[in-house]
């Protein structure tokens, strides 16, 4: 082969050195390199992929972007490495390898880095804050997601729009309490809870302040301070009651100061006195006969009703015992309601008392009726509406007293009432509480959204429609999952967009191009030289 090369070009002459590439074997090759170009060619294509995928979901909601790593393959030994050898006077040598190309070694989704939130101002669109995923059930199988674009099913159930996957979490029971257990399916929104039952009010206050040198309190001159406050039956029908405070005309006992309370009248929703009955063809009232109220243990029936005007139904009430408000002379403090202060130790005073519709109609009275009704006497009187004064004063304020009232005890947290709601929406708070919404200003919790974690959340497998499932290295899930309070919440009316960064997709698209094209050259290059080596028979 020498005198075959020599007879061609430069080559002949016999002084020129010889730089033939030759393998182990003394041949020569240049399938190695052309070889290690198709591999880079190929890691270069992965490459490319993965960032034509993270570039085509830039706007993909819960997108997670990925990385491609690359690693060197496997390398061909010629000589292995030896030691130095003292007998021989040698040095050590070392190892000659030559490596075939490089790989693909690891495609990691970069789960951990949060998307930016987007705004939609939807109830139900959720951007979670944080590690954790959504669970979803799509088909038969536990899926995980970050996409928090909710909607409600035709058979009420929470469901992803992206991917039409069921949303996992633990029911509310009937008084809103979440039990948590294995999540299922939550379904929000079924027929029997359209509708929020009525309840009736069990508590109401009167408010505010009686100024002693108000004229209009006066016992002699003054017509009374009028306060009014509303309440609901068993029903959800709203009715009002107008009371009337003035102060009583004897005072009996030093260092303290009387009030009285009347009840001036009851008026249904229509506005019309509960104690009148109107006749649409006469064009009159009457009196209601079957009307009748109970005030501190007071009854007060059609004998106290006395028409006034029968085109107007303008009544007249005789309460006749009124319920004396006791106030402290020296502080213009709250004493008591009801009965005199007692200032013996240990003694508290009463600071409600009892007020009941009995009746307003001959099917609506009594054990019929459709209002609380109270039971037993004096203090371990129970039932019918608890009507607070304790929170009223006596303090000077420029002459004018000013009262109010309202449903509920003297802090608003218990006895309100409500009348009957109808369903009109769902919403989530930041805990994943789903909340249906009533068109009485009420709501009712009705399930909570599950999330779950994992150890290692890049060890999730994407299986697409923005869906991940658990695999060996991600670590297992449990099937009851988490509160989102643990590891963050939720951010309502806005979505977790994808967090695709696309300025260092576009830098890593032009490295990438750049050594597709460096390997492409690797092989025409080998093809080069492997012509010039066939071009030697020439």
């Amino acid at each position: 082969m020498l005198d075959l090369i020599r007879k061609h070009g430069a080559l002949n002459d016999r002084k020129a050195p010889l730089s033939i590439p030759l393998n182990e074997g003394g041949k020569i090759t240049m399938m190695r390199s052309l070889y290690s170009g198709v591999a880079g060619l190929k890691t270069h294509q992965t490459k490319m992929d993965v960032l034509g995928n993270n570039i085509a979901n830039a706007n993909t909601v819960g997108f997670k972007s990925s990385a491609v790593n690359f690693s060197d393959t496997f390398y061909q030994t010629i000589s292995s490495a030896t030691g130095a050898n003292a007998d021989l006077g040698t040095a050590g040598v070392n190892a000659k390898q030559i490596g075939l190309g490089s790989m693909v070694a690891s495609i990691t989704t970069n789960i951990t880095e949060q998307g930016g939130p987007s705004t939609t101002n939807r109830a139900l669109d959720i951007a979670i804050n944080g590690e954790s995923f959504l669970i979803v059930r799509s088909g038969s199988e536990t899926c995980f997601t970050k996409s928090g674009a909710l909607n409600v099913d035709e058979a009420g159930n929470l469901y992803c729009t992206t991917n039409g996957a069921t949303v996992q979490g633990w029911i509310a029971d009937d008084d809103g309490n979440i039990i948590k257990d294995t999540v299922q399916d939550l379904k929000v929104m079924s027929s029997d809870k359209q509708y929020y039952e009525p309840e009736a009010t069990t508590s109401a206050t009167i408010s505010g302040n009686i100024d002693p040198n108000d004229p209009d309190v006066d016992a002699t001159t003054g017509n009374g301070e009028i306060i009014t406050f509303s309440f609901f039956d068993n029903i959800g029908e709203s009715y009002t009651v107008k009371v009337r405070m003035q102060k009583a005309a004897a005072q009996a006992t030093a260092g303290q100061v009387i009030y009285e309370a009347h009840i001036v009248d009851v008026y249904n929703a229509n506005g019309d006195s509960i104690f009148t009955t109107y006749d649409p063809v006469a064009g009159t009232y009457s009196v209601n006969t079957n009307a009748a109220i109970t005030f501190n243990g007071q009854a007060i029936g059609s004998a106290q009703v006395t028409l006034q005007n029968n085109l107007t139904g303008e009544i007249t009430l005789a309460n006749p015992t009124p319920v004396n408000v006791y106030f402290n002379t020296v502080t213009g403090g709250f004493l008591s309601v009801g009965t005199a202060p007692t200032t013996a130790a240990g003694a508290s005073n009463p600071q409600s008392v009892k007020f009941s519709v009995v009746g307003v109609s001959a099917n609506n009275t009594g054990s019929t009726s459709s209002f609380p009704q109270v039971t037993g006497t004096g203090a371990t009187a129970t039932g019918g509406i608890d009507l607070y004064f304790n929170t009223l004063t006596q303090y000077e304020q420029g002459g004018t007293s000013k009262l109010n009232g309202y449903k509920g005890n003297p802090s608003k947290t218990a006895g309100v009432g409500n009348k009957a709601g109808k369903m009109t929406g769902l919403s989530i708070d930041e805990e994943g509480k789903v909340w249906a919404n009533y068109d009485n200003g009420l709501k009712k919790c009705m399930a909570q959204i599950a999330v779950a974690t994992f150890a290692n959340p890049s060890g999730l497998e994407a299986v697409g429609n923005s869906l991940f499932q658990a695999t060996l290295n991600s670590g297992e899930f449990d099937g009851i999952g988490e509160e989102v309070k643990l590891t963050g919440s939720f951010t309502v009316g806005a979505l977790e967009m994808s967090n695709v960064d696309l300025a260092n997709e576009f830098v890593n698209m032009i490295t990438t191009q750049r050594g597709f094209q460096a390997n492409s050259r690797i092989i025409t290059t080998s093809d080069s030289m492997l012509e010039e080596l066939v071009n030697l028979k020439r």
